[in-house]
């Protein structure tokens, strides 16, 4: 877990292919490269496999895993991408027995605790893979351009996992060993996400036909979405009161009330009567009142429609923290995990307090996610936005270091973030992602918020530093845009994680901002921190291009905007 520091083709035509791709996409992503002799596997191989190895960044391993299709004289880049993925399902289901077989060295309850994390984990990094080669087999080379933006979703989901079961060992010796037993999965992962990006280029360069994408889009289980912007299975009457937008939920399937006037006390005995043969949404009312449960939102809990009576009034509250032996991973009472998990005036709370360290007081790896008007309260590590495309819209959320955090692509609209009165000695940053591999579609953006202090902070704001965020990984990136900044901000604006780490591959950005902590004139001068000022390229961090948005959040009910504000 995150650091507690304070702070079809002819083979003629394949052969072309590969020349050209290594033009296309032989681009340097400030990676060092991670394999020794790729210039003489390139050289040993064929040329259809050695120009698609040769925009990857383990161009040994990739070669390696293209056995297959080596000798394939009829292989198409499909083909390919079917034995980068394969291969990779391959190495992680052998190795998911290592962790714990590492950690069986553990003398802790951390580091025991962190091999039940990566129990999961690697499941669900298995069973993303598994979805991944699945899409490209029923794919062909006109429609898979449609499925990029999916693909490129899933595998860096894929990669967050691994990394996040690493991270979970907080012992030197058992981290180092698991990173190394994780390393060629983690590899082939990245190759995989390489040649994704690669493929739509292929298309493109030789002018294959693709289906349009506007024409068919897909929700992530595959379900087509209609002209309307709806899933084809939403019922007609839901599809008005979402398109309304008028604050009329859709009649629940459970109601949970604390006094017992509903069908269920708890949240979890709702989620247990989730049908098997559910279509549609599965509606959830959380009536008035705090409920001290630890809920998960399980994989299979897919569509989930969760609202209470306003996120003062309808809370889901825990303790769990780091400082009490708890692995940042669990330690938050809430995770939704089941893709298009949408929550409506709900509020979540870790109450550990800043002496807990790392204490999550909501957890999402739900893809097509969606929050509004909800409060998310804590300190150090507040909101894990762990994997896949959220969306957060009119939410308070508060905390103090790195409060929002993880690997996901997030967009945070719209919404209250305060910063919160640390423990002595201890400087605040709202940020913190999570990125680290180059081509992992995610990051965190901010837009059109306010970031302010809390009212204990207010008198001591210019005492304790507040940054925007530090780079908890190589490629972190965050985008602040269009959001009022007050005026405790340091100029700088950001922190470093350690020393010069990071410093020059994250992406860390400011665009049209405003308020006194606004100016940029004193900002950091890093090589990854950018100003932007053309308002196409702040564009491809709004919600419409950035989380793919045009194609979901309608079917989600919650209010948004796709491009800039202004």
């Amino acid at each position: 877990m995150k650091g507690g520091k304070f702070i079809v083709l002819g083979v003629s035509v394949v052969l072309v292919v590969g020349v050209i791709i290594g033009v296309i996409v032989g681009v340097n992503h400030d990676k060092p490269n991670g394999d020794n002799g790729d210039s003489k596997a390139l050289s040993s191989t064929s040329k259809a496999v050695a120009s698609v190895c040769s925009q990857t960044d383990y161009k040994k391993t990739c070669v390696d895993s293209m056995s297959s299709v080596v000798n394939n004289q009829s292989a198409t880049p499909k083909d390919f991408l079917e034995a980068a993925i394969n291969v990779a399902i391959t190495e992680l289901q052998a190795a998911m027995g290592r962790p714990a077989e590492i950690g069986k060295a553990a003398n802790d309850s951390l580091q025991k605790m962190a091999v039940e994390d990566c129990k999961d984990l690697l499941q669900y990094a298995v069973a993303e893979l598994q979805a991944s080669f699945s899409m490209v087999g029923d794919s062909s080379l006109h429609t898979i351009s449609d499925r990029e933006a999916e693909l490129k979703n899933w595998l860096s989901a894929v990669i967050s996992y691994q990394q996040t079961c690493v991270d979970g060992f907080t012992t030197p010796e058992l981290k180092d060993k698991i990173n190394n037993g994780l390393l060629n999965a983690t590899q082939l992962t990245d190759n995989a996400l390489a040649i994704v990006t690669a493929i739509s280029q292929i298309l493109q360069a030789f002018n294959i036909p693709s289906s349009s994408s506007s024409s068919r889009r897909l929700l992530e289980d595959g379900n087509e979405v209609g002209n309307d912007g709806f899933p084809a299975w939403l019922p007609a009457g839901d599809r008005r009161l979402l398109a309304s937008q008028s604050g009329i939920h859709p009649v629940p399937n459970a109601v949970v009330a604390k006094d017992g006037s509903g069908q269920y006390k708890t949240i979890n005995e709702a989620l247990a009567a989730y049908p098997k043969d559910l279509k549609g949404r599965y509606v959830i009312y959380v009536k008035a009142g705090v409920y001290n449960e630890y809920v998960i939102v399980t994989k299979k809990q897919v569509n989930v429609y969760m609202y209470g009576d306003g996120p003062r009034k309808t809370i889901v509250t825990g303790q769990k923290s780091n400082s009490a032996g708890v692995s940042t991973f669990q330690t938050a009472p809430f995770a939704a995990i089941g893709d298009g998990f949408i929550a409506k005036s709900m509020g979540f709370r870790n109450t550990a307090g800043p002496e807990g360290h790392q204490a999550v007081a909501l957890r999402v790896q739900s893809d097509m996610s969606a929050f509004y008007n909800c409060r998310m309260d804590g300190y150090q590590d507040t909101l894990y936005t762990q994997t896949h495309r959220q969306f957060y819209r009119n939410c308070v959320i508060s905390g103090t270091i790195d409060f929002i955090f993880g690997d996901a692509a997030v967009v945070i609209q719209n919404c209250l973030i305060i910063v919160r009165k640390p423990m002595d000695n201890q400087q605040n940053t709202v940020t913190a992602q999570g990125r680290t591999q180059s081509r992992e579609t995610t990051g965190i953006v901010i837009q059109n918020c306010r970031i302010v202090p809390e009212q204990k902070l207010e008198p001591v704001r210019f005492k304790i530093p507040t940054y925007l965020g530090r780079p908890w990984k190589m490629y972190a990136k965050t985008i602040i845009m269009e959001s009022t900044l007050a005026d405790f901000i340091q100029p700088v604006g950001w922190l470093p994680w350690a020393g010069n780490f990071a410093l020059d591959t994250l992406y860390y950005a400011e665009y049209a901002n405003r308020g006194p902590g606004a100016p940029t004139d004193k900002r950091v001068k890093w090589k990854g921190y950018h100003v932007i000022t053309n308002k196409n390229e702040a564009l491809q961090y709004t919600a419409g291009q950035f989380i793919q948005g045009n194609q979901w959040l309608k079917s989600s009910g919650v209010p948004y905007f796709l491009g800039l504000k202004n």
